[in-house]
């Protein structure tokens, strides 16, 4: 069963700095039909002006992967890590027992576009961590980014969770099998593609259980992130 999530419908908080989309439930914006879906729990399209951004603030007991699409955004935290993410970069932060932090836009002059991803862990109380990685050169038309083991190369995160990271010239396709009792999300960046004969849109997702394969085919040049989740 595929159930799509179109851009239009998702929550959105505009600010004179802020703009952004929410697939989920978060801050002021409560669906109750829409609070998550397995461990996922947000997935916000943010857009910040050039200068602005989010000022220091506490998170706890969350797995927290920044994608930025477009510009860089600064990064500082209560462990004391500083650093710049730019397009094509994704960091994961382990708010664990409890961690501080910020997010601005990097640059005066340009936009920053991100996505920010939650996934909620297998377990509460984890020592705080950062972790960052460039994946904007792979040539992997499906690549793992982020998964509880880290292997090829992945981020690690603290759950039974697969994420991976396509980007498809038009006319292009990606397969992925679900074994039993798995589920996805699929969340389209940017472009459009179609999903098991299904068209969606940029900024649409879709939730997926009981399919035992994924066929992803590019009607535009896409970027697209899969979860492939318990």
């Amino acid at each position: 069963m595929i159930t799509i999530r179109h851009a239009d419908d998702r929550g959105r908080t505009r600010l004179d700095w802020l703009d952004s989309r929410h697939s989920f439930s978060f801050a002021d914006y409560f669906d109750p039909e829409h609070t998550g879906f397995r461990a996922l729990r947000v997935i916000n399209d943010d857009r910040v002006r050039p200068g602005a951004g989010f000022g220091a603030h506490g998170h706890r007991d969350m797995e927290i992967i920044t994608h930025v699409l477009d510009g860089a955004l600064e990064h500082r935290d209560s462990l004391g890590n500083g650093s710049v993410i730019r397009a094509g970069e994704l960091q994961r932060m382990t708010a664990g027992a409890g961690i501080t932090h910020s997010e601005y836009n990097h640059s005066a002059t340009a936009p920053v576009r991100f996505l920010q991803i939650w996934i909620e862990p297998d377990r509460h109380g984890l020592a705080p961590g950062y972790d960052q990685r460039d994946f904007s050169g792979d040539g992997d038309r499906l690549r793992l980014v982020a998964s509880r083991d880290g292997r090829d190369g992945s981020l690690t995160v603290h759950q039974d969770a697969d994420l991976y990271l396509a980007r498809l010239e038009a006319g292009e396709a990606v397969s992925h099998a679900l074994r039993p009792n798995r589920h996805a999300w699929l969340q389209v960046a940017r472009g459009a593609v179609t999903l098991n004969g299904r068209a969606l849109d940029e900024g649409d997702g879709a939730a997926i259980g009981d399919e035992d394969r994924l066929d992803v085919t590019a009607r535009s040049d896409a970027e697209f992130l899969l979860f492939d989740l318990a």
